[in-house]
């Protein structure tokens, strides 16, 4: 007798939108793809990837972000410690979060300054992580685990004690044995520069 599938994960996503863009000059957040800002392309692979709920953090820039994504099936939270670090957004996410749904199973964190994230590569995460017993599964790439990466309810607390600019990137090198990587070799480029911009227009 072959044993029944383990039911889908309910997957809530925070995307991390709250950063000021300091040395692009202007909001990534904004930056047009196919005509879609990044951070509407960010929340729609989530979103197709059957992340719900949704959640985006803004901080900087956030009532020029805000409008864009207008119609778009998510929910916005404020950080107003934005400048603490990547590591305020993602407490911030996650508590939002709770205070939707008590009843999710993982959680995708995601930034949206990555052209090449998409549902497909969200859905790949999510896949990867219903199918093993590990604790998270994490993009691979530039020869290292990174976001976006989705986690099991059972590091939730870990996530809402990080600290400081590293985001969970502390959590997923910190305990690499139970991180599942998901080879995601295009996600390496994030458009943080005039330079990374040029680079991927090219």
């Amino acid at each position: 007798m072959t044993a029944a599938p383990s039911p889908p994960l309910r997957v809530g996503a925070v995307i991390l939108a709250a950063g000021a863009s300091v040395r692009l000059g202007r909001p990534k957040q904004l930056l047009e793809i196919d005509g879609q800002p990044l951070v509407v392309r960010a929340a729609e692979a989530a979103l197709g990837a059957g992340a719900a709920p949704v959640v985006v953090v803004l901080g900087a820039n956030a009532e020029q972000i805000r409008p864009v994504l207008r119609g778009v099936d998510v929910g916005l939270v404020l950080n107003q410690d934005w400048n603490d670090g990547m590591a305020s957004s993602v407490r911030a996410g996650l508590h939002a979060l709770g205070q939707i749904t008590l009843r999710l199973d993982a959680v995708l964190l995601a930034v949206c300054d990555q052209p090449a994230f998409d549902a497909r590569a969200a859905r790949r995460l999510v896949e990867s992580l219903q199918a093993s017993t590990r604790g998270m599964a994490a993009a691979r790439y530039a020869g290292r685990n990174g976001v976006p990466a989705i986690f099991r309810r059972e590091h939730f607390f870990a996530l809402s004690r990080l600290k400081g600019d590293q985001g969970a990137r502390a959590l997923l090198q910190g305990k690499p044995d139970e991180v599942i990587p998901v080879d995601l070799p295009d996600l390496a480029l994030d458009l943080d520069t005039p330079e990374d911009l040029a680079k991927w227009q090219g």
